[in-house]
């Protein structure tokens, strides 16, 4: 048996709120939208599905809900920036090898944006 995909779904009475952060800050494309659920996917790129599971976040950081990797960080920080997101944590250089930053989406969920350093 062979786990094609996870995917994360977010509870919320207004899915068409996720287009401005998920769709224009992240690039996602939506994907599927049947009116009570819209998925927005990213294109095809290798990597294998993955679960987190954590007691903080790293650098006495909470926990995150998502973790979204990038290639370009500073371009999503300042969308992010741009748009009015606040940033709750970061950006900064971590220990394990990565830069990142936390904001929140629309839903009130803790987003971790994240790219690894070379």
């Amino acid at each position: 048996m062979i786990v094609k995909r996870i995917v994360a779904n977010i509870a919320t009475a207004e899915p068409g709120l996720a287009q401005a952060f998920y769709g224009d800050l992240f690039g996602l494309t939506l994907a599927m939208d049947h009116g009570w659920i819209q998925t927005y996917a990213a294109e095809v790129v290798s990597g294998a599905p993955q679960l987190s599971f954590a007691s903080e976040g790293g650098s006495g950081a909470p926990v995150p809900d998502l973790s979204i990797e990038v290639d370009d960080l500073d371009a999503v920080l300042d969308r992010a920036r741009a748009a009015g997101h606040a940033i709750t944590y970061g950006p900064v250089d971590e220990p394990w090898g990565v830069r990142r930053f936390f904001l929140r989406d629309p839903f009130g969920r803790l987003v971790n944006v994240l790219a690894h350093r070379a």
